[in-house]
Order: C-alpha cells, then structure tokens, then sequence
C-alpha cells in the first residue's frame, strides 16, 4: 500500500494497488465546501493521470460522508467548482467513481454519491434532499438523476418533501447499489474491488431513461399545495418533471428554477429561520459548565407535567412524578403512558427505549421522594402563592446543587426565587404544550440566577430536543408578554368591524395554521379570562378593553373544551352564531359604527403590534437579540417559517414604514399606538433588527 501521495488538509489520498482511496475529511460534517471541492476534483484528477489506478472510491473520514452544502455560501457567494459542474464532470469520468457513504448523505452530499458509477450504503446511514426546508432545491442535478434511479413515484416522496430514508430504504428503492458492514475506509477500498471483478456494477445515471407520468406530478403539485404557502416544493416538482427531457436539458431546467428559489424572499426567511436555531444557543452563560442531569422530578401530572415527563423520558432521563392524591397520580401516569405509545407508533422510540422510559418513571405524593433529583419543575397551575408555598417546601428537601425551575408562563420568577434560601438555583422553564411535541423552551434568568444554572437549563433543552431561548424577567417573558399586546388588536378590529372569522381567514392566507379566535378557542378561552382578572388590578383606565371576550365566557363558551366559543364544534361545526349577537351587543354599548375592514389591514395592525412590542422587548432587555424573539415566535407560537419570525419580517417592512404606521393607528388610540424608541432610532439612521443581531 502507498501512503498518500497529496496532502491537503481537507482531502486524504492513498492508492492501493488499482484502486485510489479518497477520503473526505472536513469536520465536523463534510459539508460540501469550497475547499472541499477543490481538494475532491484535484484528487480525482491525479488518480485520473495515474496509470496504475482502475477505479476511484470516495468516503468520509469522520462522522458523515458529506452531509450536505455550506449553507453560509449562500449568503457569502459561491465560487467555482461549483457542485454541480464538479458532479456533472466525476460522471462523465472514464475511470468508475464510487461513493461510500456512511453517517449522513443529504442533499449535495447525496447529489454527490448519485453522480458516482455506483453507490454504498454504511450502518446508520440517512439520505434525503432537506434543500426544501431552506425555500430551495436540490440544484446539482438530483432532480434529474434521482428519476432515473428510482422511478418518479419514489422521487417524489423524496425530493419536494425533503424526507430522509435510510441506507437500507435507499437500498431497496434503487437509490443505492448495496449496502456493507464494514468502515468506511475498508468498504470503499472493498467495494472498488468489486467493481474491477465485476460483482458490481458501474454506470453514469444520466445514461438511464426517465419515465415521467403528467398525473402524476399533477398530483403532486396538489398534494404540496395542501401544505401551505410554501414555493420551493412547487419548484422542486416542477424540476422532477424536466427529467422526461434529455438530461443536459433537464438540469438546465432545475439551474433555472434553482435560480427562481434564491431570488424568492423565501429562501431568505427559511435560511434565517434555520439559523435562528442554533444562534439562540449563543448566551452569556456559554461557557459556563452546566450541571450533571440524569434524574429530573416534575411536580403536577397535569397536561403541562405529563408532557414534560413524556420529553424527559423519550430523552433518556430518569423521572419522578409527584402529585397530590393517588388519583391525580393515577391520571398522570397514564397519560404519560398513553404519550409514550403514541411515540412508538410514530417511530420515536424503539421498543426496547418504549420499555426502558416506563421502567425509569417513578411516582410519589411525597414531596421528600424528590430529594435526590439533580433537577425539579414545578408545574401547577399559575397561583403565585401555590407556587411560592412548593418552592419554600423543594428548598428544605432538594439536595445541595440540584436546580430548582418553575414551569410558569407569565409570573415574577424573582419573587418565586425569593421565597428559597438558594436563589442562585433557580430559573423559569417554560414549555410549551403539548410539552412533548412543541420544540420551544423559554429558559428564564431571574436576578440571581447563576451562569451554570442557566447553562443547565441550556443544556436540558438540547437533551429534550428543544430550542432552548433565553428570557428575562417580566409579565409573559419574551412570546406570552408580544402575545398579550398583538392579541388586543384583534379584539379591537373585532369591535370596529370585522368578524372573528375574516381576522382568523385573513391570517391564515398570511401563513399562520390557524387564526388568534381558533387558537383562543384550542387553548381554553377560560385561560384567557384568567389572565384579565389577574392584570385587571394592573390595568390602566386609558387602555382601549373589549368586553367581548368576557360575555362570552360568562355564558360557560370556553372553546372546544365545551363544544362552543367563537366555532361551534362536534355535530355543529362553523362560526357561533350566538358571538356575532354577543358582538352586535357591545358594540351598540360603546357607540360603535362597525366599518369594512379589509384583510391587508388586518394583517398589517396585528403584524405591526407584534413587531413594536418585540421592539420593546428587545429595550428592556428581556431578549438578548431580535433573532431569540424569531426563534421564540417560529418555534412556540406557529408564526410562519416561510416569513423568517416577526422580527426578521419587520425588517422586509422597514423601521420607516412601521413609525408611519403606528403614527397613523394613534390618530384614533394614541394609548396603545406608541412608536418604541428603539424603532424610531432604526427609522433615523436606517439600521434593521438583522443588524442588531451581527451586533449582539
């Protein structure tokens, strides 16, 4: 065997006999980047010069073979080899080139291993063309390709869904020749040697046919218009569909609308959305050393503390439940269960992780069960001083160093850190419901929160899988405090005029899944009410209030819960009747003319109430960066990804159009329509929330 013969930090070259080895090895992926690509087509080059070379494998040094494109290029530029013309180039090779693929293999990286002579699959492997979930698609020619291989049928479950399937699945489709146990490096030195003895096959995908059935795509394009307002799927089926040309042709049709998606506004705003994810992880605290969680207890096993146990669990954590009576735990443990095989059924955990999370919950009324937690959350419902009386009694029963967090969604985390003698301890976790599906997590620094406390918290939400975001102290945190100031204008425009149903339809064709009435009556409009007559002792006598909200729930209407709110449900299905009469009275009350109002003003109040007090938001200091209130908004409360979060979208807007606006809604409520000072700077000197966050 000959050691390697180029050096080049991203490459590695070795020829053994008549095979050349080429390993891939830019960590901590393989991402497809520049460098990458120069060193892969230099590579490819001297073992095409080499004589003594019959056959090229391709592999992954590392953890991934090439797990896909570098994002980053999109926003910097690309520059040449570009990757499609470097596929284009290894397919046309004289010498066959086959890709070993182990770890991740996903859109340039799967685009990659399909213009190699032949492919094969490692243990563990995942495939797919996630390139829809960025407002693209795959643009290196595996629209055209992937027909060829697998028939249009399975090309569309892959490539406008941005599904991803195993190496076992790319197998048994055709997407794959053969799959091995062995390691990377020793598979592909394996599998050249198969090609050279013929017991595998070598071919150039472009040299297949592709049989593209028009129905078929026509069902397509209806079935990915279903999902929403979404247009590079759209594309990406449109794409799929040039495979019936020949293929110099098709791939000039997918470079065309490659193009389209990266000039659509989409593209942007699902880039930030995806960015967002992982820039929210950036804190203060970063570098603090979180504490070591393997045992969590959660107190209430209501909907939002069996959730929370259902996560911890899926997660691997060891859970204690506690309760009040045998009955309430009974109710909770169950639903636990039921959560647990609704998992399994769904392929979230394995049989063997099913019995292993049912084996490590435990359950107790006896608040000193929990002593030895490293980590406790209490999730009662929202009564301060319910609150206060449980965090008295965890701090006399917690063992030293074991943190202390509350579920709470909008109470002063400060005062219930007060009532402990270990306030460094302590911290607000807010999920979400259903605590087990929804990826946000507020987490929230009180006062005297510790860096590694914050840190824990940090580091509990990626072991959940959520997207942890950090929060200060105020009524609501970062999303419930914007919620309780955008929500008003829908009551309001309510009040002048519109129907809970046209505000409901007219966001929805805006992008939200559903309208702030649905959503109201999904969540328990009793919640609602429960949060007025808290603030009621609070609230200004010059704020504009609906009264609406409150006959309603005086008639017993909490939603879905009762059959009836702002819809009607069960056997009646469609807006109340009876609220349009509650609406009708009110109006007649306050003086009111109702006028048309139309639904770019419904959007256009109720996005720009969102934005100004996310401006404020960002003022007080309650969120760090405009990015952790994008994030908070995309992965808590349904705001539409292709829009890039409320603060991303704001700067679509511009800071000068928004003081114009506010300017304008003041004319008739100057109370509640006040321009932040933070939005009147950006209005002067031209500055976007996107440059706060480089700031930040």
């Amino acid at each position: 065997m000959e050691r390697p013969t180029v050096t080049d930090p991203i490459v590695i070259l070795e020829r053994e006999g008549p095979v050349g080895l080429i390993g891939l090895n830019n960590p901590p992926v393989n991402a497809a980047s520049h460098a990458l690509r120069v060193g892969l087509r230099d590579a490819l080059h001297a073992f095409l010069e080499d004589r003594e070379v019959r056959v090229i494998a391709v592999y992954g040094v590392g953890r991934s073979f090439v797990a896909g494109a570098d994002i980053r290029e999109f926003q910097t530029g690309r520059k040449p080899p570009l990757l499609s013309d470097l596929i284009t180039e290894i397919e046309g090779m004289e010498k066959p080139v086959v890709a070993v693929c182990h770890g991740n293999a996903l859109g340039g990286g799967l685009e990659l291993a399909l213009g190699c002579h032949a492919r094969v699959a490692l243990p563990g492997l995942k495939v797919g063309f996630p390139e829809v979930d960025l407002g693209l698609l795959p643009g290196a020619g595996g629209t055209q390709r992937t027909p060829r291989l697998v028939g249009l049928k399975a090309a569309l479950d892959l490539i406008p869904t941005g599904k991803r399937i195993t190496g076992e699945e790319a197998v048994a489709i055709g997407l794959f020749d053969t799959a091995s146990t062995a390691d990377p490096r020793t598979a592909a030195l394996g599998a050249a040697h198969a090609v050279i003895e013929g017991a595998l096959p070598a071919r150039r995908t472009r040299e297949l046919d592709a049989d593209i059935d028009p129905a078929l795509i026509e069902t397509a394009k209806a079935k990915a218009a279903k999902k929403g307002h979404f247009t590079a799927p759209q594309r990406a089926i449109e794409a799929v569909a040039a495979a019936a040309l020949p293929i110099d042709q098709g791939l000039a049709e997918e470079v065309r609308l490659f193009k389209e998606c990266m000039e659509d506004p989409q593209r942007a705003a699902l880039v930030q959305a995806f960015f967002a994810e992982r820039a929210v992880a950036k804190i203060p605290e970063k570098d603090a050393a979180p504490r070591k969680v393997d045992h969590i207890a959660v107190i209430g096993g209501g909907t939002m503390g069996s959730g929370i146990s259902t996560a911890a669990l899926m997660a691997g954590l060891k859970v204690t439940l506690m309760e009040v009576s045998a009955e309430a735990l009974a109710r909770g443990k169950g639903t636990i269960e039921k959560n647990l095989g609704g998992a399994m059924k769904r392929g979230k955990l394995s049989d063997a992780a099913h019995a292993a999370a049912l084996t490590a919950l435990n359950t107790t009324t006896d608040l000193s069960a929990l002593a030895e937690a490293d980590l406790v959350i209490e999730a009662v419902f929202e009564d301060m001083e319910v609150k206060k009386d449980i965090f008295r009694r965890l701090d006399a029963v917690m063992k030293p160093g074991a943190v202390l967090a509350t579920n709470t969604s909008y109470l002063d985390v400060d005062a219930i850190a007060a009532e402990t003698n270990r306030p460094g301890d302590v911290l607000g976790l807010h999920f979400f419901s259903p605590a087990h599906i929804m990826r946000l997590l507020e987490v929230v620094v009180a006062q005297e929160t510790l860096p590694e406390v914050t840190a824990t918290g940090f580091a509990l939400a990626k072991r959940l899988g959520k997207v942890g975001v950090r929060a200060g102290v105020c009524d609501g945190f970062i999303g419930n405090r914007i919620l309780a100031h955008y929500r008003k204008v829908a009551d309001y425009l309510v009040l002048d005029g519109a129907a809970p149903q046209e505000i409901d339809r007219a966001l929805e064709d805006f992008g939200f899944a559903m309208g702030p009435f649905a959503v109201a009556d999904l969540a328990g409009l009793d919640i609602g009410m429960m949060t007025r007559k808290r603030l009621a002792p609070t609230r200004d006598l010059r704020e504009r209030y609906s009264p609406i909200p409150d006959r309603i729930c005086e008639r017993g209407w909490f939603g879905r819960k009762t059959g009836q709110g702002y819809y009607l449900y069960g056997d009646r299905e469609g807006p109340n009747p009876a609220v349009a009469t509650i609406i009708d009275e009110e109006r007649a009350k306050a003086g009111i003319t109702p006028r048309e109002i139309t639904d770019g003003e419904i959007v256009d109040r109720y996005m720009t109430a969102m934005i100004a007090e996310g401006a404020r938001v960002l003022e007080d200091g309650i969120a760090l960066r405009p990015v952790d209130i994008d994030a908070a908004f995309l992965f808590g409360y349904g705001f539409p990804r292709f829009r890039g979060g409320p603060m991303f979208y704001a700067d679509t807007i511009g800071a000068a159009e928004l003081v114009r606006r506010i300017e304008a809604y003041a004319e008739e409520d100057d109370f509640f329509w006040r321009v932040p000072p933070l939005l009147a700077r950006m209005a002067a000197d031209g500055t976007t929330f996107a440059d706060l966050n480089e700031r930040g």
